[in-house]
């Protein structure tokens, strides 16, 4: 096994990937690993919420390169097939993912932070997708890159290759906090936390709800989001959660 899982009394599960010798590089193992760890557990009933970390010198290395550098061409489709398969996951089922990024994360790894839903930084973490100096250009990591950090800032780190800081990050939307090393971990836990403390049904629904308006025209995703919107206070947890507000009391969540 290439990750471990392990789940949380609050709810959350931790998924760890575990090939510090190979600075967590994306092997088509480790991602349909990956797949599975994200699927399984998000069809548990008691999960409400994933942080995804890497162990050792590396969040993530990015594609493992020996790997590439063996496969012929039906191979290199199939990667990167799976890849995208795992990045979609990530963002269709229905808990939240937190990234948990404690050191480096390049190329591929540095895809998979942009796709989690939210991402925390240690201080000393860094960023970077340099495929171009090694003639492979980042173009299935600048997909989730441009859509995190924008067009200009993604074309800069996609052309030079250049590392980013994580205050930099932070700035550029990449990660949504950075705080000391030593907190990462407990910091990364208390933010999925917080999510699981919420409706599991109400938050299935916004993100699925977010995903699917995010790039559409402004009157589109009015449009979509109040037929959305109307649907979600029309369930139960909506209800509970209205009066349990009105009647000054935590809410007890059917889901």
């Amino acid at each position: 096994m290439n990750i471990t899982v392990e789940s949380q009394p609050s709810g959350v599960v931790v998924v760890t990937m575990a090939r510090p010798e190979r600075r967590n590089a994306l092997s088509l193992e480790m991602m349909r690993e990956l797949i599975a760890a994200f699927r399984d557990a998000s069809a548990q009933k008691t999960t409400r919420a994933f942080v995804l970390r890497g162990e050792g010198p590396a969040f993530s290395a990015g594609h493992d390169l020996r790997e590439m550098q063996c496969a012929d061409a039906a191979g290199h489709a199939e990667i990167f097939d799976v890849c995208v398969e795992l990045m979609e996951t990530i963002q269709t089922i229905p808990q939240p993912v937190v990234a948990e990024v404690a050191t480096v994360a390049t190329a591929a790894g540095c895809q998979l932070v942009a796709t989690c839903d939210l991402a925390i930084a240690a201080a000393e973490a860094r960023f970077a997708t340099p495929g171009v100096r090694i003639g492979l250009f980042c173009t299935t990591p600048m997909v989730a890159l441009t859509r995190a950090v924008g067009r200009k800032r993604a074309m800069e780190m996609l052309l030079t290759g250049d590392f980013i800081d994580a205050p930099t990050a932070e700035r550029w939307g990449l990660v949504n906090h950075v705080v000391p090393a030593g907190r990462l971990h407990d910091e990364a836990l208390a933010l999925a936390g917080r999510i699981a403390a919420a409706s599991g049904e109400t938050v299935a629904l916004g993100k699925a709800a977010y995903y699917r308006q995010i790039d559409l025209p402004q009157a589109d995703a009015y449009a979509y989001a109040k037929g959305v919107m109307a649907r979600n206070a029309g369930m139960q947890d909506a209800a509970e959660g209205i009066a349990a507000f009105v009647e000054k009391r935590p809410p007890e969540w059917h889901t």
